[in-house]
């Protein structure tokens, strides 16, 4: 048997070897280390068999895949746990998710925060137990009749709605047996660090006509250390979440009138206004051209672009004059229509259609968020449309534009290309070249790139870009999606060198993403110290008595002449509690002004995150911050 490792070499095995035994060959570190496998690109558990020619990688606790096999691991000693503790639970689904895992369980008792204490003390007595997480494959028929004799009513209607005539794995830790695809880790002895860090409501199979679950989250972690850095991590989330930040610093709301339909304040409007004005520069730049189209079209023009059979579900709908309208989910069919609307030759692409368009997605409000999961929100979207012969051109100077974006706000970021998901539109064909596509422009600009395998959207593969907050948490914001399909199906066409008509093709491409939930995202990366140019106050006139006020609103007239948002605090408040209240809003910039200060035409510069900076002249200041306001410092 020839098993192919990653870096191309062949060896040749006796059928029935186990990955572990491969990894142990290659090197002992790498079988300490080893976590699970990858067979012929799928995961696979250490200890079980190969049987035929395969393509073979080693994962551990570097690898994603190795992770989630860690993690989902820990969520199986979870369950066990909980059975253990409290008989009568039922069991709903426990999968790793980023940076953790958890359970859904059906439970007469409340689980409490001191529940979870007396749960993740159990769990240690399984990982110091070493129970070997055992694979075992029955029929469809024998797992009905075992989860029905355990009364997990749950795992019996997963069951009914797997495939019939396909054999189901299970996992067994001693006592303890869960219905799961896998892989696992060998055995429970291989978790070391971990932690229950909260609780939650959610409904069965996401369905709101459900019961109600209460789902359990934790974390694992290989070393202590590493558990540790997590969860202050997660103390730092706290103090920098968004909703926190938001309504302390007079942002945004949330209101129950509009369930995920954010309210924008007057500051945070301005961060908003700076955002979109950057946007339009920088697009202006690129030779984009912008455009805006209705919030609400037409059902056909849905049935024709493919979201009424395969996006149906996210959407709103109304009437209007006895006709089925829906209020759009997304903006390319209305680009299409702006595009349609005159004829176009080759001379004229690509053609650079930029809109800042308003888009509703129907979301459960169980996964409401703040504002990085709402129901309305604005996509900075874009639609290129171009030759053939300029796809590669189209989609570096994307990925070139995105790179700058994101540089300014200081984000490292990754590349996926996400491949066909299984409910999507088109030929084989089609798709293997848009993939191939995407790919080449990856490639020819030397940028590292993971395959996320069945991600990308329903009429085309996809280039996402996942940033890296000052926290390390990954958020995927912008996206380039290379699409053949709706340029057909709307009839798109441009008059060719040849003088006969031909079809375009299309990218749909975003940057920041959702401006709500990019918003969001700065509020946390900065904690709400926004540089100053985004800052919606720049600079506060502090005076240190009521006779100061005069000079302070002096002061305020001439920074805002300049163009710097200015503020006076002339409040009848000692100046330590101005400072103080000045620092908990994040300004940038206070300026303290005195008899000495009003006397000389200065003010006292007191500088976010450094302290007092010295007396200076306020044309010297003026002149320091508009810089660095120019230059979106």
């Amino acid at each position: 048997m020839q098993v192919t490792l990653p870096d191309g070499s062949i060896k040749h095995y006796e059928a029935g070897v186990k990955p572990i035994e491969v990894a142990k060959e290659i090197s002992s570190r790498l079988a300490r280390e080893a976590l699970g496998a990858r067979v012929n690109g799928k995961p696979w558990d250490l200890n079980r068999p190969l049987n035929e020619d395969c393509s073979l990688e080693i994962l551990t606790f570097n690898d994603k895949a190795g992770q989630l096999i860690y993690r989902h691991t820990a969520a199986h000693v979870m369950a066990q746990a909980v059975k253990k503790l409290f008989p009568d639970t039922k069991l709903g689904i426990g999968p790793a998710i980023d940076k953790g895992f958890y359970y859904d369980f059906d439970s007469q008792h409340k689980f409490t925060p001191e529940d979870l204490e007396k749960i993740e003390a159990e769990m240690q007595k399984i990982i110091k137990e070493k129970l070997p997480m055992e694979r075992i494959e029955i029929s469809r028929g024998e797992a009905i009749e075992l989860f029905t004799k355990l009364n997990e009513d749950y795992k019996v209607e997963l069951i009914r709605d797997l495939p019939e005539g396909e054999p189901i794995s299970i996992y067994r830790q001693g006592d303890f047996v869960d219905l799961c695809a896998g892989p696992h880790l060998p055995s429970t002895g291989y978790l070391k660090a971990i932690k229950l860090t909260s609780l939650a409501g959610a409904y069965w199979r996401g369905n709101e006509a459900n019961p109600m679950l209460q789902r359990i989250y934790g974390t694992a972690f290989p070393k202590a250390k590493q558990l540790e850095e997590y969860l202050h991590q997660l103390e730092e989330a706290k103090k920098r979440d968004h909703r926190r930040l938001g309504a302390q610093l007079g942002l945004f709301s949330l209101q129950e009138e509009g369930p995920g339909f954010p309210f924008f304040h007057p500051k945070g409007m301005i961060i908003r206004n700076e955002l979109e004005q950057f946007w339009r520069e920088e697009h202006r730049k690129a030779g984009y051209l912008e455009i805006r189209t209705p919030v609400i079209l037409n059902r056909s023009l849905w049935e024709q672009s493919g979201h009424w059979d395969h996006y149906r579900e996210n959407m709103y709908f109304t009437k209007i004059d006895d006709q089925d309208y829906a209020i759009k989910p997304m903006n390319c069919p209305g680009a299409i229509l702006v595009y349609k609307s005159e004829q176009h030759s080759y001379r004229d692409l690509p053609l650079r259609l930029a809109e800042l368009g308003l888009v509703h997605r129907h979301e459960k409000s169980g996964v409401l968020h703040g504002l990085m999961r709402v129901r309305a929100f604005t996509q900075d979207d874009s639609h290129i449309y171009m030759l053939p012969s300029q796809i590669t051109q189209e989609i570096q100077g994307v990925i070139h534009l995105v790179d700058k974006f994101y540089n300014l706000f200081g984000f490292k970021y990754h590349v996926e290309l996400s491949t066909r998901p299984e409910k999507a539109m088109g030929s084989d064909e089609i798709w293997e070249t848009a993939t191939n596509a995407l790919r080449k422009a990856l490639e020819d600009e030397g940028i590292n790139y993971s395959v996320n395998e069945g991600d990308g959207a329903f009429y085309g593969p996809k280039i996402d870009f996942h940033l890296e907050d000052s926290l390390g948490r990954t958020w995927q914001c912008g996206t380039i999606q290379l699409d053949f399909l709706m340029p057909e199906k709307f009839d798109l066409t441009y008059i060719g060198e040849d003088g006969q008509k031909h079809c375009p093709v299309m990218l749909h491409r975003v940057v920041f993403g959702s401006i709500e939930r990019f918003i969001g995202i700065l509020v946390e990366h900065y904690g709400g110290a926004f540089p100053v140019w985004l800052s919606p106050v720049q600079a506060r006139v502090l005076p240190i008595t009521e006779r100061h006020n005069d000079y302070a609103y002096q002061v305020k007239k001439e920074l805002e002449r300049s163009g710097i948002r200015a503020e006076v605090n002339d409040r009848n408040d000692k100046i330590g509690y101005k400072i103080r209240n000045a620092q908990m809003e994040r300004i940038p910039y206070m300026l303290i002004v005195g008899d000495k200060e009003a006397g000389e035409g200065t003010v006292s510069v007191r500088e976010r995150g450094v302290g007092d900076t010295g007396s200076v002249k306020l044309d010297e200041f003026i002149n320091r911050v508009t810089e660095e306001i120019k230059n979106r410092g």
